[in-house]
């Protein structure tokens, strides 16, 4: 890779950030450079540092991960964050998701899922790891019904929306619907008004919250 891709880590616990500093910095294309130890020196850093993504803990003092992330998402959105905790519980999941993380990775994945969540992460894509989307659907399935947005959608703007969540293009979505490819566009466009929500990443993520997409899959934006 031309262009080494380069990460703030966030977190506070000194030894976590040194053990995945340590860990990444084995890759060739991926540069630490800079550390955290709460969001408030999160925001303080990625203004200072520029960082193309941060991996960003939830559970800090002085201010939390999600807080965090929802300000950057408003003050730098060019700034992607990848989510990096324990928490299974599916309120968490929610509310990761709802913060406008790119993606979410638990701290006892492989460091080989880490890398490729990045790699996603920074091409532009959501990742949210098979325990993730499990977590989110099952939620979804205890709560025993759809959230309002989803009950206002046609049956085939339900296709349309679990195969953009997939990351299928137009082309392909009108392919295996057997549908034009201007009537895919006319259905992604009905969905995002009705839904309010206007990048397919938003799609994504509310297709994993409401458990409308395959169980396992990486999810691309």
């Amino acid at each position: 890779m031309k262009n080494k891709i380069k990460l703030l880590v966030v977190d506070d616990h000194p030894v976590v950030r040194r053990g995945i500093s340590s860990c990444l910095e084995r890759h060739a294309h991926l540069e630490i450079v800079g550390e955290a130890a709460d969001g408030c020196e999160a925001l303080q850093k990625a203004h200072e540092l520029a960082p193309d993504m941060i991996l960003m803990d939830i559970n800090m003092p002085q201010m939390n991960g999600l807080t965090a992330t929802e300000l950057l998402r408003k003050e730098q959105p060019k700034i992607k964050v990848l989510i990096l905790s324990i928490h299974k519980d599916p309120d968490s999941v929610r509310r990761i998701i709802q913060s406008g993380a790119h993606g979410y990775v638990l701290k006892e994945a492989t460091s080989e899922e880490l890398v490729r969540a990045i790699e996603t992460v920074h091409a532009g894509e959501s990742y949210f790891g098979p325990e993730v989307a499990r977590i989110a659907l099952n939620r979804f399935v205890r709560g025993g019904g759809e959230a309002p947005g989803v009950a206002h959608l046609t049956h085939r703007e339900h296709q349309v929306l679990r195969q953009i969540a997939e990351g299928l293009s137009n082309k392909k979505i009108a392919h295996q619907l057997g549908i034009g490819a201007r009537t895919v566009e006319t259905h992604r466009e009905s969905v995002m008004r009705k839904l309010d929500i206007h990048t397919v990443a938003g799609l994504t993520k509310f297709a994993i919250a409401n458990g409308l997409v395959t169980v396992g899959n990486e999810l691309p934006a």
